[in-house]
């Protein structure tokens, strides 16, 4: 593995997934899905989240009908699960050891954001946070056919940044978002290794 600095200086550009890389939202997330998927009557804890985090809604939801046998009132779970986070907005906060990066590279390399998540919650969370303005393009689940491992969404962003995939460096956090971006022809890091370096 390429150390942080040398992956920096060859990349043509650099895409961000959001949540757990820019953004501490899963313990917020684990919160709002608790609540969310009590609406079937069968509790998760937020371990159980966790070890999903990566997963967007409809995956989510998918991961725990296979598991409990339920059927869920989608609609629901999700009004339910947005509304308890949008409530907890104020307590985001971003993850410094990623952001200082984007920050430093403002301007200097073209920068988007892909993330699984929804538009509605994304862009309020890059907004509270004050991280929209760093960004050429924010992608969505909302924009491409499927979530990651698919490629989807990285493929998407780097066609809006004008870059050969190639070319771009991805921060992500999650196996399903670093599978993505090796899917998708990209160098990935994981953000573990700049939160505790070897």
């Amino acid at each position: 593995m390429q150390d942080l600095t040398t992956l920096l200086a060859q990349a043509g550009a650099i895409i961000f997934d959001c949540d757990g890389t820019l953004v501490n939202t899963p313990p917020i997330y684990a919160r709002a899905w608790m609540a969310g998927l009590r609406c079937s009557g069968r509790a998760i804890t937020a371990e159980w989240y966790l070890a999903r985090a990566g997963m967007s809604e409809y995956v989510l939801m998918d991961a725990f009908e296979a598991e409990t046998g339920l059927r869920l009132d989608r609609q629901q779970v999700v009004a339910t699960m947005r509304a308890v986070f949008f409530e907890a907005l104020p307590e985001l906060q971003e993850i410094a050891a990623v952001t200082r990066i984007a920050r430093d590279k403002h301007g200097r390399l073209p920068m988007a954001v892909a993330s699984g998540g929804p538009k509605a919650i994304v862009r309020p969370t890059l907004e509270v946070t004050g991280l929209s303005g760093l960004f050429d393009t924010v992608v969505t689940i909302e924009d491409v056919g499927h979530a990651k491992p698919a490629p989807d969404l990285f493929l998407e962003a780097a066609r809006r940044l004008g870059v050969p995939p190639a070319r771009v460096l991805v921060f992500e956090d999650t196996r399903e978002g670093l599978e993505a971006a090796g899917r998708a022809g990209m160098q990935a890091l994981d953000v573990a290794d700049i939160l505790s370096p070897q």
